[in-house]
């Protein structure tokens, strides 16, 4: 599974998940240099990390957790729609705007009947590179 974190604003990072034939839309919490963590406002590091299904208690079902990821704990791929919805964990989604993915649910169910069918998953997040899109100063128009 793959995730590349495209469109980052102040308030949240929207990235597409591919997972086979899959693929939809996410929302995570604002990108933050590395080594730089604002509680339940930062998004996890890039980085590969296994996914397991197992049972929460905060959501009383089974869900996907992400292991070992560094200066986090408990990071699920679960439904919601936007940045107050996460605390660090990866929201999916169908389609997005600025801050927001939509359809959320029918995009984790569709999403988890296939994470549930893998037999050993590992995700790897990748953050897109940051272009500076202003002109240079003293440049024409």
């Amino acid at each position: 599974m793959t995730l590349r974190r495209r469109w980052y604003s102040e308030r949240s990072t929207i990235g597409v998940l591919a997972l086979g034939d899959f693929s939809c839309f996410t929302l995570e919490d604002r990108a933050r240099p590395a080594g730089v963590k604002v509680q339940n406002e930062t998004a996890i590091p890039a980085g590969r990390y296994k996914v397991v299904v197992n049972f929460s208690q905060r959501f009383q079902r089974r869900m996907p957790l992400l292991f070992d990821v560094p200066m986090f704990s408990g990071i699920r791929i679960h439904s919601g729609n936007t940045p107050e919805n996460t605390e660090g964990c990866i929201l999916v989604g169908e389609w997005r705007a600025p801050d927001w993915v939509g359809d959320s649910r029918r995009a984790f169910a569709d999403l988890f009947a296939l994470i549930e069918s893998a037999a050993d998953l590992w995700i790897a997040i990748t953050d897109a590179p940051v272009v500076d899109t202003r002109k240079p100063e003293g440049s024409a128009g």
